[in-house]
Order: structure tokens, then sequence, then C-alpha cells
């Protein structure tokens, strides 16, 4: 049984992108079929994951804006089991132009159905934004991800991406759930940060992933050479949280 997941918080700089190119080449490093959808038009997951933008010829926003065969969209990547559909910053007009289209929230889900059974996970990254794109993302999800940075400001604006969730349950995707929420960035070392910790684990208590992910340096450099971390330095703090967040996720879908 496939399972669709989006990631998603409005607020820049959570760690979106890097939690969705490392989860998904640890989930593929697990033997499982991945596909990474990069709905954000800064493409960097598209980049982060080695795909050279200049040279894709068939994005998602082809599939989106000229009805493209979503199967010319799929390039594969390093990682035995993982592909991904890649992004274009022509995706910023998309959702001006997707105004004048029929079930214009339905898209994503109408155009992943033909290959949603190729997969065992569907990943889609998106944009810091609550825009038409991400609602699509999140109409076609079965559950979301929200990355949370152990920052000063995390908790803001969680607030409005639970009412928005909760509009798209009630009136396009009634089978949408919480994944759990991912504490990103975190350093033990820092008191604001565990704090940060204490009090979303007491807002949302069991829907808080167990594995947190730390500042890792080994993270933050293996996108400029495009590649996950676990490519890039397997042994690395990074590359082992995510192993960990993988190994969570599946036990909780099995």
């Amino acid at each position: 049984m496939s399972k669709i997941i989006a990631l998603a918080n409005q607020k820049g700089g959570v760690g979106k992108t890097t939690t969705t190119i490392n989860l998904a080449a640890s989930l593929a490093t697990l033997e499982k079929n991945v596909l990474v959808v990069d709905a954000d038009p800064q493409a960097n997951a598209s980049s982060g994951l080695g795909v050279d933008i200049t040279e894709v010829e068939c994005s998602l926003y082809e599939c989106i804006i000229n009805q493209a065969d979503v199967r010319d969209a799929v390039y594969t990547t390093d990682i035995d089991g993982l592909d991904i559909i890649p992004s274009h910053i022509d995706l910023v007009g998309a959702e001006i132009e997707m105004l004048n289209l029929n079930d214009r929230e339905k898209v994503l889900t109408n155009l992943l159905a033909p290959i949603r059974n190729d997969y065992d996970y569907i990943l889609i990254d998106c944009s810091p934004s609550l825009g038409l794109i991400t609602v699509n993302a999140l109409t076609a999800a079965d559950s979301v991800i929200i990355p949370v940075q152990c920052e000063y400001f995390a908790l803001e604006g969680i607030s409005k991406l639970l009412n928005t969730i909760k509009i798209i349950k009630n009136k396009l995707n009634p089978h949408l759930e919480i994944e759990g929420f991912l504490l990103t960035m975190y350093d033990s070392r820092l008191r604001l940060a565990n704090q940060i910790y204490d009090e979303v684990k007491r807002h949302f208590q069991e829907l808080v992933f167990k594995t947190v992910i730390q500042r890792n340096v080994k993270l933050s450099e293996s996108p400029s050479h495009g590649l996950p971390v676990i490519l890039y330095d397997a042994d690395s703090t990074g590359s082992k949280n995510h192993l960990a967040l993988a190994k969570e996720i599946i036990q909780k879908n099995k």
C-alpha cells in the first residue's frame, strides 16, 4: 500500500527540503521504492538530489499546466529505488494559471494517480507558503510531516498551518492525517532548543516524532554536492538521524 506524505510549513528555512531529500534517500536505502515530488518553485529538492534543472525537459509545471504525461517527468537519482519529479521556476506562475482549471485543488491528486502504486512512499516537498500548489499537495496526501525548527519563533505560524489542514480535511481530503511534528536543527547545548522541544511535546504529545534532526555540518554541506547526506557521509549525525526517522515512519505505517 503506497503512502503519500506532504512536508509542509509556510515558515521558510525550517528544514522541509533537507528532510524531504534525506528521508527519501533513507527510505530508499531501507529498500522502499520512493518518489520525491518537488512542488517548490525554488527546485532545491531537485538540485539536492543531483538533477540538473537546466536540462529538465518535463517538470511538475509541464504536467500541471500542459497536461504532460507524468511518467515523462519522472527522473532517476543516484540512489536505487529513489525517483524524482523535478520542479521549475515557472511553477511560481502556475498558481495563477491554475485558477481557471476545473477541480483546481485536485490537479496533483489526479496527476499522481497513474503512478501512485509504483511506489511505497511519495514525498511532496511543499513551498514555504499556503498557496494553491501547497493546497494541492495536502489534498493529494494521506498525511503531512510538519518540520519545526528549534528556534524562538518555532510555534508561530503552526496554528495557521493547522487551520489550513483542518479546512482541507473538511472540504477536500477527509483522510488527511498529521504524520508527525519533526524537530529540526536541534542543538542540545542550547537551553532554548530544549525549551522549544518541551513546548512542542507538551502541545502535540504523541504526534511529535521520537527522532530529532540535530544541527550537523555534513547535512548542510551535502546539497551543494547534489547528494543526500547518506551518500555524502553515511556516518554523520545527519545521516543517522534521517535513517532513524525513516525507520520510525516505516514502523508506524506497518
